[in-house]
């Protein structure tokens, strides 16, 4: 009975040691025994997703300027009585852009750099 109950406590101990290291085989080593060359190649992904996500945000930001330049162009066309459906699809157009830019501003990836400092909100404009 006792050869049982020992045998039966090392395969369990052997079977919890299998399973970890087939956990570290699927999905890698936990985060805390992560290398320094890994943290870094990590850092470094991220900077080029950050940059690679202001960029996009510059492009998609010129975008909307000009869409919306061409809806300023397309309502000073119109009277109060003639509304163009092309200046309502316009506006849809400005409202999807600047709805994907402030998505893409709000997904930062990774943690923010050390001795970047805060930005404050800006003052309102005009009259309030």
């Amino acid at each position: 009975m006792l050869k049982k109950t020992i045998f039966v406590a090392a395969l369990i101990v052997a079977m919890a040691g299998l399973r970890a290291s087939i956990l570290a085989a699927q999905f890698g080593p936990p985060r805390s025994e992560q290398t320094q060359q890994e943290r870094e190649m990590e850092e470094r992904r991220q900077k080029e997703a950050n940059k690679k996500r202001q960029e996009e945000i510059r492009e998609d930001t010129q975008k909307l300027y000009q869409l919306a330049t061409e809806l300023k162009d397309a309502v000073d066309k119109t009277n109060e009585n003639l509304l163009s459906i092309d200046v309502v699809k316009k506006a849809e157009e400005v409202e999807k852009l600047a709805k994907k830019v402030k998505e893409k501003m709000k997904e930062g990836v990774g943690k923010p750099l050390i001795g970047e400092p805060p930005r404050l909100p800006r003052p309102p404009i005009g009259p309030t």
